[in-house]
C-alpha cells in the first residue's frame, strides 16, 4: 500500500476494529493518529495510521527478547 494514500475515516475505523464515531472522538481529544484536513474531509495517511499503531504497542516483560 502507497504510505502516502488518503484514507477516509470508514477504512480506517475498519482496519483499527473501532467506529468512525470513535475515531472523531479521538480527533477531538488529539490521541489517534494524525490526520489530514482536505477541505472539509478528513483524510487518514496510511504511514500515519502505521505509526500511531507501531506507536500503541506495550512490551512486555515475557515478550522481551
Amino acid at each position: 500500500m502507497n504510505p502516502n494514500r488518503l484514507l477516509a475515516p470508514p477504512v480506517v475505523a475498519e482496519h483499527l476494529d473501532v467506529s468512525v464515531q470513535r475515531l472523531a472522538e479521538w480527533r477531538h481529544k488529539d490521541i489517534g493518529p494524525n490526520y489530514v484536513k482536505v477541505g472539509r474531509l478528513i483524510r487518514y495517511r496510511a504511514e500515519d495510521v502505521a505509526t500511531w499503531l507501531d506507536a500503541q504497542t506495550v512490551q512486555t516483560a515475557g515478550g522481551a527478547a
